[in-house]
């Protein structure tokens, strides 16, 4: 195989992959919570490498925190009159 046709196939996986990445947080944002949610919890395993978990803890999905400290309804603060 020619370097240059290598070079060209892997440019055009990238691109597919990014743009399958993109159409994932787009249209399914569930299923991409669980699959970051699932690869990062393989990677922060103990007993990994150090380079692994840096990489776990990085694609790991935010926290998804209410806000307040009973759950993030925001109704439980002094009512406007």
């Amino acid at each position: 195989m020619d370097a240059g046709l290598l070079i060209q196939y892997l440019i055009v996986a990238v691109a597919v992959l990014a743009s399958v990445w993109v159409v994932m947080k787009k249209q399914f944002p569930g299923i991409t919570r669980r699959l970051r949610g699932a690869l990062a919890l393989a990677l922060l395993k103990p007993g990994r490498p150090a380079l692994m978990q840096a990489l776990g803890r990085r694609i790991a999905p935010p926290g998804s925190g209410g806000g307040g400290g009973c759950g993030g309804c925001d109704s439980c603060g002094p009512t406007k009159k």
